[in-house]
C-alpha cells in the first residue's frame, strides 16, 4: 500500500554567490572537491540556496547512473548534489569495504563543501551509508529518503553479489542490460520502465564519468554482504530524523520484507510500496515518487 504511515573537473572555491547551477542535470558540469586530501568528483544541479538533496547511489553506480528526470524533477524545488565515493568512477583513493568507512568518506564530503545540514536520498548501497550517517553524524541530517534498501542484517541482503553475478550472465547471453531485471519486473510494463529508463541514462554525451572498476565493485560487494550479515538490530531508535521509506513489492537485489522492516524499526518514518515494481520502483514511477519525496521534503 503506498503512503501508510509509521510513527513507529572544475575546481571550486565555495561561495554561494559565486556558485552557477546548471538548468538540467544532463548539462551539469563535472566538479572536483579534495576531502582529505584526495580528489572526490560531484555534479549539482538546481535551486542555490536552502538545504540541498545529497544523493547516495547504488552498487556499480557512477555520476551518470542516477536517473537525469528524477534529478530533475528534485532541482525544481531543491538544490541537488550527485557525487561519487572514494574510488567509485571519477573519485580518487580505493574503495573501502565496509559501509561504516564508505559513510565516514561521505559526511567528509559533505563538511568538504561547507555544508552544515542536508537532506539525504539513499538508494540500495547509499541506504545503507545514509542510516551510518545518521547515526554517528545526526547534526549533517535534517530528513531522508531510503529506497530499495535495508537495515543491517536484512534478509536476503549478503545474496546481493551472487543476484548481481546471475543477472550479468543472463544478461550477455540474452544481449540485455542487467539492469533489465535486476531494477524492473519482467512484466510489459515493466520492462517498458526499463527501456525508458535506460534510454534516459544514455542522454548525456559530453564528459560523461568513469565505470567503476572491478576493484570498486569487489570492495562494495564485500561492503554489502557484511552488512547483510550483521546482526539485526533490535531497533533503530537513535536515528530521529523523519525518514520516507520506498520500494517496488517485488524488489530481488534486496527484497521488499526489508523496506517493510526498515520502517517499522525506524522511529519517525512513511513507507511507500509500488506495485508490479522492483527495485528501480522510484524510476519507475516518477510520477508518485516525486510527490511524495516533495511533500516530504517541504513538510
Amino acid at each position: 500500500m503506498t503512503g501508510s504511515r509509521f510513527d513507529v573537473s572544475v575546481e571550486t572555491k565555495f561561495n554561494d554567490g559565486d556558485r552557477t547551477m546548471a538548468n538540467t542535470y544532463v548539462d551539469a558540469v563535472t566538479k572536483t572537491v579534495d576531502v582529505n586530501g584526495t580528489s572526490f568528483v560531484y555534479r549539482e544541479t538546481g535551486e542555490k540556496n536552502g538545504i540541498p538533496v545529497v544523493l547516495l547511489h547504488h552498487l556499480t553506480a557512477v555520476l551518470d547512473d542516477w536517473d537525469p528526470r528524477t534529478i530533475d524533477s528534485l532541482a525544481q524545488k531543491h538544490r541537488v548534489i550527485v557525487f561519487n565515493n572514494r574510488g567509485v568512477g571519477g573519485s580518487q583513493g580505493t574503495t573501502p569495504d565496509t559501509i561504516d568507512a564508505m559513510a565516514t568518506d561521505a559526511a567528509a564530503f559533505i563538511r568538504a563543501l561547507g555544508l552544515t545540514k542536508t537532506d539525504l536520498l539513499g538508494f540500495s548501497l547509499g541506504g545503507f551509508i545514509a542510516q551510518v550517517i545518521a547515526q554517528k553524524h545526526p547534526d549533517l541530517v535534517r530528513r531522508m529518503i531510503l529506497a530499495g534498501t535495508s537495515a543491517a542484517g536484512g534478509e536476503g541482503v549478503s545474496n546481493v553479489g551472487a543476484v548481481l553475478q546471475n543477472a550479468v550472465a543472463r544478461a550477455t547471453a540474452e544481449k540485455k542490460h542487467p539492469k533489465q531485471s535486476l531494477f524492473f519486473t519482467q512484466s510489459h510494463d515493466g520492462q517498458k520502465a526499463a527501456a525508458e529508463f535506460l534510454q534516459r541514462l544514455g542522454t548525456r554525451q559530453q564528459d560523461r564519468d568513469l565505470p567503476a572498476t572491478q576493484e570498486t565493485i569487489v570492495a562494495q560487494v564485500t561492503a554489502i554482504t557484511k552488512w547483510g550479515m550483521a546482526p539485526k538490530p533490535t531497533s533503530l531508535d537513535s536515528i530521529q530524523h523523519p525518514v520516507l521509506v520506498a520500494n517496488g513489492d517485488t524488489d530481488v537485489m534486496v527484497p521488499s520484507i526489508n523496506s517493510v522492516e526498515l520502517a517499522r524499526k525506524l522511529p519517525h518514518s512513511e513507507l511507500s510500496i509500488f506495485p508490479d515494481a522492483g527495485h528501480g520502483a522510484i524510476f519507475q514511477y516518477h510520477s508518485a515518487f516525486l510527490d511524495q519525496t516533495l511533500r516530504f521534503l517541504q513538510n
